[in-house]
């Protein structure tokens, strides 16, 4: 039977607001091992697109039948709220590593910032950092680049629909950003650092909406547990 018009033993689509430091496998094994615990089976489980650890935020899992579904869904345009630390870079793209080559930040103004964020609208292409999933010569990426070994990948065509300014606090520029499927939001900051002379790196990163999907329909994990006790509570017993 059905809660709120899911059955996810049979198929649906669940919005999950996922956590930082969860993987994006953490949630989908989450999921996986609830349904298996309570439907006595396996129900398989996937995902549509891919959030980093350190970011949190929109997560589409598919259940069962709906599962065929998530490629059509991970292909749709993303929307991000995303905090852009000034005055350095990361081998990452990231606050996963250590900050380097710090330069001066504190003569940039808002006109400044607000000049250099018009200039990264519209059709561009983006080079992903060395620490991604893509693949260079046969390999992952962050593979080769965490044994320090050459990655250069390829930049690839994405589009970037929005990108306003949302707040100054230092250091630390917030941005929302409305893009195109494949936008790589680390390679974002690092450009937008390059390009006003200071160096920058994500800092805080939260999907806000995948397609018609938003985050305000999303349940965190916890919330998501506690709907599994009450919809299994409906299932018929045998």
């Amino acid at each position: 039977m059905t809660l709120d018009g899911l059955d996810p033993a049979a198929g649906a689509i669940m919005l999950v607001d996922k956590p930082v430091t969860w993987t994006s496998f953490n949630v989908v094994g989450k999921v996986r091992g609830t349904l298996r615990k309570l439907c006595g089976h396996r129900v398989k489980v996937g995902h549509a697109g891919t959030l980093d650890p350190l970011a949190s935020g929109l997560l589409i899992i598919g259940t069962g039948s709906c599962t065929k579904l998530l490629p059509g869904l991970s292909g749709e345009d993303k929307a991000y709220l995303a905090t852009v630390r000034l005055g350095a870079i990361t081998a990452t793209y990231d606050a996963e590593t250590e900050e380097e080559d710090p330069k001066p930040w504190e003569h940039l103004s808002e006109a400044d910032i607000r000049a250099i964020l018009r200039s990264f609208t519209g059709e561009m292409h983006q080079r992903p950092p060395n620490f991604s999933a893509k693949r260079f010569e046969g390999e992952r990426a962050y593979h080769l680049a965490r044994k320090g070994e050459h990655v250069d990948l390829a930049k690839a065509p994405v589009r970037i629909d929005r990108l306003e300014l949302v707040g100054i606090s230092g250091r630390d520029v917030t941005i929302e950003v409305d893009c195109s499927k494949g936008t790589y939001i680390r390679s974002l900051a690092h450009d937008i650092g390059q390009a006003l002379g200071c160096g920058g790196y994500l800092n805080a990163l939260r999907r806000t909406r995948s397609g018609s999907f938003l985050i305000a329909d999303a349940r965190t994990p916890e919330q998501w547990s506690a709907w599994f006790d009450e919809w299994v509570k409906l299932q018929p017993t045998s």
